[in-house]
């Protein structure tokens, strides 16, 4: 791990060291979820040096939130914690007493962790959700949301909510798309609750530029993760075929 940090490192910032020049001609990365089993040998010099901010960080990460019935993993084209999160976007639409969300989108990579089963802690949303990403609803022609499911088909799938429905071909291909049981209707506006840094047209979600308009929530999405588990105390997530790829 040591030298995939390294090689990262430089990757980021060619540098001269002892008056050689290097660069990299490759670089291996894994995702690695963070987990108890982390803590099985620590480091004791470590642990001296994280012991007096301890007590300080536990007061924020460790208050329990609720319970969730499963692990929720995350990966394309459809997963458990993307479903579960895209969801709560649609719920928390509502907040300012808007009418809810036709749909809800979550960028997978934005989703850095998994969830675990069982207690739900602050500090597991705060690692799920570690960005500062406000929730906003967008109001967008047919006409655009059909290139927006285009994206999202070009990227092999995104967190969509329980209304979507898309097929999309290996190779990236918007089949067919649907919302509420219904085709997309090009000359109907559309709202769509996702998060700011979506709505910009990040992350190759690049049809959400065309958006009418933008409503603050003025709410973090990990924010709104919280309080959607406050409030149920029991979250589940099952999947539905939300995003299927045809062979």
């Amino acid at each position: 791990m040591k030298r995939k940090l390294f090689l990262w490192c430089l990757a980021l910032l060619p540098c001269t060291l002892l008056g050689q020049k290097y660069r990299v001609r490759s670089f291996a990365w894994e995702r690695i979820e963070v987990t108890k089993r982390l803590d099985l040998s620590p480091d004791a010099q470590a642990q001296a040096i994280v012991e007096p901010y301890k007590a300080s960080v536990d007061s924020v990460m460790m208050p329990p939130l609720g319970l969730s019935r499963r692990a929720m993993n995350v990966k394309r084209p459809e997963c458990l914690l993307g479903n579960w999160a895209a969801d709560v976007l649609v719920e928390t639409s509502t907040a300012t007493g808007m009418e809810r969300a036709d749909m809800g989108l979550m960028n997978v990579g934005g989703l850095r962790n998994n969830m675990p089963e069982g207690i739900v802690r602050r500090g597991d949303i705060i690692m799920i959700s570690p960005f500062d990403n406000k929730v906003v609803v967008v109001e967008m022609k047919g006409s655009d949301l059909l290139e927006l499911m285009r994206n999202i088909a070009s990227v092999h799938g995104e967190a969509v909510s329980h209304s979507v429905r898309l097929v999309i071909s290996k190779e990236g291909e918007l089949l067919s798309a649907t919302i509420g049981g219904e085709p997309i209707r090009q000359d109907r506006i559309y709202r769509v609750a996702t998060i700011d840094y979506l709505a910009e047209g990040n992350d190759k979600m690049t049809a959400l530029k065309k958006k009418l308009k933008q409503h603050e929530m003025n709410m973090l999405a990990r924010e709104a993760f919280m309080e959607y588990i406050l409030k149920t105390q029991v979250i589940d997530s099952q999947l539905e075929g939300r995003i299927v790829v045809k062979e």
